[in-house]
C-alpha cells in the first residue's frame, strides 16, 4: 500500500476513522533525520497491509502537529481506533518502528 499524504482536511477521514492502525509520520523537507526515516516509511507502508501509513507535513499542517504535542521532528505516532497508541521521536531503525506498530515498545 502506497503512503498517504496526510493534510487537515483528510486527517479525520484517513487516521481518526480508519478501521486499521494507522501510523503517521510528522516530518518537513529541510528536516535531515526526517530524510533519513522517509525511506524507512515508504518501506513499511510497501511492505505491511495490515496497517496505514501517512506522512503529514508539519509546515503545512502546524495545527494538527500542535494538536498531537510534536516539538521535535521526525516524530511517528499510531493511531488505533483514532486515538494515540504509541509515539517515538527522532530518527530510528526500521525495526524499532515494527516494534512500535506491534505494541512491542517499552
Amino acid at each position: 500500500m502506497s503512503v498517504i499524504t496526510i493534510t487537515k482536511d483528510n486527517f479525520q477521514t484517513e487516521v481518526i476513522s480508519s478501521d486499521k492502525p494507522v501510523l503517521v509520520d510528522f516530518w518537513a523537507s529541510w528536516c535531515g533525520p526526517c530524510r533519513m526515516v522517509g525511506p524507512i516509511v515508504d518501506e513499511i507502508a510497501n511492505e505491511r497491509t495490515d496497517i496505514k501509513v501517512a506522512k503529514l507535513n508539519v509546515d503545512d499542517n502546524g495545527e494538527l502537529a500542535a494538536a498531537y504535542g510534536v516539538m521535535s521532528i521526525p516524530t511517528l505516532i499510531l493511531f488505533k481506533n483514532g486515538k494515540l497508541a504509541a509515539q517515538m521521536v527522532g530518527a530510528q531503525p526500521k525495526m524499532a518502528i515494527i516494534n512500535m506498530i506491534q505494541g512491542n515498545h517499552s
